[in-house]
């Protein structure tokens, strides 16, 4: 009998749809929900995040002096939207033993890092190491699609794509 087996079924999805997903729709308090990424490890959601705004991490106001956030998931599969969760808002220090491990998976995952071996030492310095610990069962489903407002961000499209003579030609097969 595996861990998963002993898991309630909506326990289990959970913590699948978690592995899965790098990605994760994040609440804390009554600001809108936000996408961050995030590694799944030991029972709980790990992600790293700038302690001020315009860092290179990605921030998050207001999460490490939070006790606890919403957290939604979407299907890696299908992209559909799986049960959520409240979770406990913890800060790890670097002296906690949960620090290392909890690096070394967030930093194998990590997409282009801009100081790539050095980045662990730059978190332990620039940012917050955050475990997000399910609190209780699943939560239900919301009755309506999950449709939102994104969050501003500053990167926007510069504006019309420049005017192109080739879109739309025919070619001339054979002579």
């Amino acid at each position: 009998m595996t861990d998963t087996d002993a898991l309630p079924e909506a326990d289990a999805l959970r913590e699948e749809g978690a592995k899965k997903s790098g990605l994760l729709w994040l609440t804390v308090g009554t600001a809108p929900a936000r996408p961050v990424w995030h590694v799944w490890l030991d029972g709980a959601s790990w992600l790293v995040t700038a302690r001020a705004d315009g860092a290179v991490e990605q921030f998050v106001p207001g999460l490490a002096e939070a006790a606890e956030a919403l957290v939604d998931l979407r299907s890696k599969d299908k992209g559909g939207r799986l049960p959520g969760w409240t979770a406990r808002v913890t800060v790890v220090a670097p002296n906690d033993p949960a620090w290392e491990p909890a690096v070394l998976a967030l930093h194998a995952a990590r997409l282009n890092a801009p100081d790539g071996e050095e980045q662990p030492a730059r978190w332990k310095r620039e940012c917050d190491l955050i475990r997000l610990t399910p609190t209780g069962p699943a939560r239900d489903l919301p009755r309506d699609a999950g449709r939102t407002v994104p969050v501003g961000s500053p990167a926007v499209t510069r504006g019309a794509s420049p005017f192109n003579l080739s879109i739309g030609r025919l070619r001339r097969r054979g002579g």
